[in-house]
């Protein structure tokens, strides 16, 4: 029996992860990866958030970026440079290994999810991860008259682009990656980790299977602020957020979220809003949410795990 599962982002899931897996046992643990930032970049399938959490848990992610391989060079990124090609997504060498592994394997016919599960093993990553689905589904911005996939509008753009809309596209009829479902009916807890809301566990939660389930789960569900006083700790969620017409505080995520949600989880700096969140019907804890170390995403952890 799956005891917690975990809805996870990219770099603020990834840290609070590392705090978890040394608190719940490998079989007691699902982490469900958001897919819907996946991307085909110089023909590769690149999973961003897959391996933003699996190079966390592995040991090996650079910690200033939060995101690709430490100490990693990007001399094949020079040298496509050279060959007139774009460089705005930044893969670096040994981060490309995973991205021609990983697309060969689609090739031979091997789901998304046995593949994970293999660069997790090889990595020495012994938490079960898992993509929301082993199928096609890509989150779209609409920007006014445009529809930008998702890379483009965050890396390539910048995230200058006003937001009017996201889309998920594929997830109406994509159905969850194993063992996904029959998780969520079984598990004590389930964990909607500090995540932008809207890009991040919003095109998990938008396969019908994976967001009725969650609605029917017996499980606690906590959730995580990923804003604090304000203000985003990584990424565009703040931007979002407002340009989406969403009052930007950890009061906001909490409405975004309702009836989901049996408790969620702020910062000090937002204590203030505790009693106004309460008032949507959920439980609230007040906690040291910034995580700039390992003790502080265990510590933080613990009072995830520990909420009732």
């Amino acid at each position: 029996m799956t005891r917690v599962v975990a809805l996870a982002g990219g770099v603020g899931a990834a840290k609070l992860l590392r705090g978890i897996v040394r608190l719940v046992s490998n079989d007691d643990l699902l982490i469900v990866g958001n897919t819907g930032d996946d991307a085909e970049i110089y023909g590769l399938h690149v999973s961003p958030d897959l391996d933003i959490v699996m190079y966390t848990l592995a040991g090996i992610v650079d910690e200033d970026k939060g995101w690709g391989i430490a100490n990693d060079s990007f001399q094949f990124l020079d040298m496509m440079r050279k060959l007139g090609q774009e460089t705005w997504f930044k893969i670096g060498d040994r981060d490309l290994a995973t991205h021609v592994v990983r697309t060969q394997m689609l090739k031979d016919g091997i789901y998304l999810s046995e593949i994970t599960a293999t660069l997790c093993e090889m990595l020495k990553v012994n938490a079960k991860l898992m993509p929301m689905s082993d199928e096609r589904v890509r989150t779209k911005i609409v920007s006014s008259q445009l529809v930008l996939d998702f890379q483009e509008y965050f890396v390539k753009r910048g995230t200058k682009d006003e937001v009017t809309g996201v889309l998920y596209e594929g997830s109406e009829n994509a159905k969850p990656a194993p063992e996904i479902a029959e998780a969520l009916r079984e598990a004590e807890q389930v964990v909607i980790c500090p995540s932008n809301p809207v890009l991040s566990i919003s095109p998990i939660l938008s396969i019908p299977a994976i967001g009725n389930e969650l609605r029917k789960t017996e499980a606690y569900v906590v959730g995580v602020s990923p804003i604090v006083g304000g203000k985003a700790i990584k990424g565009p969620a703040a931007q979002i957020m407002g340009s989406m017409g969403l009052e930007v505080s950890a009061y906001g995520v909490a409405k975004f979220y309702g009836d989901l949600l049996d408790h969620f989880v702020i910062d000090r700096v937002d204590e203030h809003f505790q009693k106004r969140i309460e008032r949507l019907g959920m439980r609230v804890t007040v906690a040291d949410t910034v995580m700039k170390s390992l003790e502080d995403s265990v510590r933080l952890a613990k009072a995830v795990l520990e909420a009732s």
